[in-house]
């Protein structure tokens, strides 16, 4: 039940996406600036039948995973949206990359929550 639970958190709080629109290049967000980018992130959550995912939900969230994942890490998350529970064994294995997966896809996650939930 526990890693249900977590599971839908981590899920949720990437499909929710919050925070304060916009965002400057330079570093900052700026007023009336929109995050957007295409990419497998993008693709997976448009393709997730999720009914928050929108379009530009969706390229937000790739837009902040341009910013904060490498690819890799893109191609492996956009795995997560196809199957959740694969997020779950990461965060509970005793591998040294799931556990370093793990913590980078989770402070995307609070990243991307935080910028794109106005979206």
């Amino acid at each position: 039940m526990v890693r249900l639970f977590t599971i839908l958190c981590v899920v949720g709080t990437l499909a929710a996406c919050g925070g304060p629109r916009g965002y400057n290049p330079s570093g900052g967000l700026g007023r009336g600036a929109v995050l957007f980018a295409t990419g497998p992130i993008n693709s997976a959550c448009l393709q997730s039948g999720r009914k928050q995912a929108s379009a530009a939900r969706c390229g937000c969230i790739q837009a902040v995973a341009d910013r904060e994942l490498s690819s890799s890490d893109q191609r492996r998350g956009a795995r997560v949206f196809g199957d959740p529970h694969t997020l779950q064994e990461a965060r509970q294995s005793d591998n040294k990359s799931d556990n370093d997966f793990w913590a980078v896809w989770k402070a995307y996650g609070q990243t991307a929550s935080t910028l794109c939930s106005a979206t």
